[in-house]
């Protein structure tokens, strides 16, 4: 489901398990997801300076990155505090490849790992309003449940409800 219907994703574009080599590409990443450079209030990054302990203290938790031969292009992980609602997290696509699929991409690789793990929930939040981010989250069936301001922008949060999810595809497959 890329952002723009007609864009493809790279050529060789693969989605595979963080790897410690990829921490310098993960940092630029982040680095350059940032509002006007800053770190917001509520988020110290320091999930990505100890992405081990973060995303694979357990199996319900993880961190993919999405790599072609010119080098890791995005990332996205997958952490819970809670027993039936999973959090997605870092979801980042370089500025010179967005547009391409690669968030749509990432965003299916978490998801079917929450579904696979019994996650009832995900929740996700973003400080951008792009267009093409929040008709991404529409698209697969994320809800905007509130938007609360944070200094220097809103943060815009969402929701997807897998039980009911998996509900509606069984009911549409019934009736087919």
């Amino acid at each position: 489901m890329p952002t723009n219907p007609t864009a493809q994703p790279p050529t060789g574009l693969t989605v595979r398990t963080y790897e410690d080599a990829d921490q310098k590409a993960v940092t630029q990443l982040y680095d350059q997801g940032l509002l006007a450079g800053q770190i917001a209030p509520n988020d110290s990054g320091a999930d990505l300076d100890y992405l081990q302990e973060a995303y694979f203290d357990n199996d319900r938790h993880h961190f993919w990155v999405a790599q072609t031969d010119q080098g890791v292009l995005g990332m996205i992980g997958v952490a819970s505090d809670e027993e039936h609602t999973a959090e997605i997290r870092r979801l980042r696509v370089d500025k010179d490849f967005q547009g391409t699929g690669i968030a749509a991409i990432l965003l299916e690789t978490a998801i079917n790992h929450c579904k696979h793990h019994g996650y009832l929930k995900i929740r996700l939040d973003t400080r951008f309003e792009k267009d093409a981010a929040v008709d991404l989250f529409d698209r697969v069936g994320f809800q905007h449940t509130r938007t609360r301001p944070t200094p220097g922008k809103e943060t815009l949060e969402f929701y997807l409800d897998l039980y009911r999810r998996e509900e509606d595809e069984d009911h549409a497959g019934a009736g087919a």
